[in-house]
């Protein structure tokens, strides 16, 4: 099959037509940011007579290359470089090998974990967003030029947001399945550097309300309230652990402590507060796999 005639297939369906089976097939996702596609767009059944299983698991150097093509259109495009990452690499070439042995491209094979889940799974980062490219090509030049013409691959190659990425390639005789999972990977902090987030982040909204800051009370069992969250994967204090004072108790999660949720704004303004004691905690649950901060606000 010539050149002009794979890119032409391949832009058709990364366009939504499905009706072909050419040999160079593209898939894309964008974990939190769209709605996820049906199971019939999900997932693209490859004829194939035969799976060719080469003797190494994975083709370390396309991935390489296809790294190296990445960051090269990001500089031409003015996005920072990626950073590869071990762990998103691990599951990137876990989910190319499980697409490989079902001889099918899709986000989310029959029995697998979601990308999040599967994400959380093999790499520490904490990650805000995190996105996939799944492809069947020939090679690292082919696969990252017919994913540059599709617009949702070109999107998340692009994306200046994204700031690590995990690559797995597999090889099936002349073709290969590649997997390009993407994160915006943050800071990662502890829980003694979330309450002091959280604290600055309190006395400048005060500051900006005009309002004296709050004297910092250090409530004893914050933490503890603040982790019966997350073990419970619940935004709701454990009986158990409610504060005895009274006063006001703002619970959320957070990636970003340095910035207030904006309903604490009209709370946090309040004309008789004195004080406030700040718990945090942090935890992988079933809604956030890849971590979350758990938070607990005391204004007295």
């Amino acid at each position: 099959m010539d050149r002009a005639h794979r890119w032409l297939l391949a832009f058709l369906l990364g366009t939504g037509v499905a009706t072909v089976q050419p040999a160079t097939r593209l898939m894309a996702s964008q974990e939190a940011r769209a709605s996820a596609p049906g199971p019939e767009s999900q997932q693209a059944t490859l004829k194939s007579a035969a799976v060719h299983i080469s003797a190494e698991p994975y083709d370390f150097q396309t991935e390489q290359q296809l790294l190296v093509f990445a960051n090269q259109s990001r500089q031409h495009a003015g996005a920072p470089p990626l950073k590869l990452d071990a762990g998103l690499s691990q599951a990137a070439r876990n989910h190319a090998e499980a697409m490989l042995k079902a001889q099918r491209l899709s986000h989310q094979l029959d029995g697998e974990p979601s990308l999040p889940q599967r994400l959380a799974a093999t790499t520490q980062l904490q990650l805000a967003e995190e996105a996939e490219n799944v492809a069947l090509d020939y090679d690292a030049q082919n696969g990252h030029e017919h994913l540059m013409l599709s617009a949702p691959h070109r999107a998340n190659l692009l994306n200046p947001a994204y700031n690590v990425v995990g690559l797995g390639v597999v090889r099936s005789g002349e073709q290969i399945y590649i997997v390009q999972d993407f994160g915006n990977a943050l800071l990662k902090y502890s829980p003694a550097e979330v309450k002091e987030h959280v604290a600055a982040a309190v006395n400048q909204a005060r500051l900006q309300a005009n309002r004296p800051a709050l004297q910092d009370r250090n409530w004893l069992a914050a933490d503890d309230a603040a982790c019966s969250m997350a073990h419970a994967d619940k935004i709701e204090i454990a009986a158990d652990r409610k504060p005895a004072e009274s006063g006001t108790v703002l619970t959320y999660t957070s990636l970003r402590p340095e910035t207030l949720p904006g309903e604490a704004a009209h709370v946090i303004d309040g004309r008789n507060l004195r004080s406030f004691s700040v718990g945090a905690c942090y935890g992988r649950t079933t809604t956030y796999p890849a971590g979350v901060y758990w938070v607990v606000l005391l204004l007295q």
